[in-house]
């Protein structure tokens, strides 16, 4: 029994050490297209995130939101410069998908307060899983300088 017992105990921390591959990507989002949005950001995160994991491998990700992006991550659309009427139909839906990214997935959004600002939007107008940082650029150096590869979505 004891045997039994160490060649599992041993299996396990050998197994755990070459399964912890851990992939990192900083998304440069940018589009406000509420197709692009939806395809790569809603369903392409977490189909991806859900592929690595499937083969017991992580992949973080983080999302540097800014330019035309602002516009998913507002809470009160007509507090801001989007009108849009297919947006503000869906909004409630998008909101809650983009929580699931974050609780199930763990995927972090950062917002630009620069853009923020020269657009008018409060940041007390942007959800509260969305951390505003300075500026995009700032963020994009600092995550890609952290081993994060780059990917831009525009």
């Amino acid at each position: 029994m004891g045997r039994v017992f160490g060649f599992l105990v041993f299996f396990l921390l050998y197994f755990s050490a070459f399964s912890q591959d851990v992939h990192r990507v900083v998304v440069d989002f940018r589009s406000g297209d509420i197709r692009e949005f939806e395809g790569f950001l809603l369903k392409g995160l977490s189909s991806n995130i859900q592929h690595y994991r499937d083969r017991l491998e992580e992949l973080k990700v983080v999302v540097v939101i800014h330019g035309n992006g602002y516009r998913f991550f507002i809470k009160n659309l007509q507090k801001s410069p989007y009108s849009d009427e297919e947006l503000m139909k869906r909004q409630k839906e998008f909101k809650e998908r983009l929580e699931n990214l974050v609780k199930f997935y763990g995927v972090r959004f950062e917002i630009c307060s620069l853009g923020l600002k020269a657009r008018g939007i409060s940041e007390d107008n942007i959800y509260d899983f969305v951390k505003p940082v300075y500026s995009a650029l700032e963020s994009l150096v600092n995550w890609q300088n952290r081993g994060y590869a780059y990917i831009l979505l525009q």
